[in-house]
């Protein structure tokens, strides 16, 4: 897994995440390294943002959208459910993924997981692994945040 959490020139981009009910748009801050005048790569795996992965070249315009320029190694999983995961369910999955090579990472308040893990891992161990994990948990949902492998 290609990952540098702590990009040379702490550089960060915001990211289109969506529209509140108000209609006014909500983006997502994430850590990433100039590669051009509009183009990064990004340093983490979002947790709210869809469609791309640390690792990924992306095109950044003003408004917060992006094009994939270049897909990285890694795929972006995500989970949430109706409230927050307990520290034990987490740990439970930072463990697992990490047997992988992969890292999870939360907000304090764990009110959603984001999961980076290398592509050549597998599309069926990391399946597995994540249905083994959220059986365990009450009414959350997993998914692959950045396309199907």
């Amino acid at each position: 897994m290609t990952l540098d959490p702590h990009p040379p020139s702490g550089t960060h981009i915001r990211l289109l995440a969506g529209h509140a009910a108000s209609g006014h748009p909500v983006f997502e801050v994430l850590p990433a390294r100039l590669v051009g005048s509009d183009v990064f790569e990004l340093a983490g795996s979002p947790g709210m943002v869809l469609g791309c992965a640390a690792g990924d070249v992306l095109r950044v315009a003003d408004d917060g959208r992006f094009d994939v320029v270049e897909r990285g190694e890694n795929l972006c999983i995500q989970a949430a459910g109706h409230g927050h995961f307990s520290p034990e369910s987490f740990a439970e999955l930072s463990k697992a993924v990490g047997d992988l090579g992969g890292m999870a990472e939360a907000p304090q308040d764990l009110r959603f997981i984001v999961v980076t893990i290398g592509r050549a891992v597998g599309l069926p161990a990391i399946e597995q692994v994540m249905d083994a994990w959220i059986a365990g948990t009450d009414g959350a949902e997993w998914w692959i945040g950045n396309g199907e492998g």
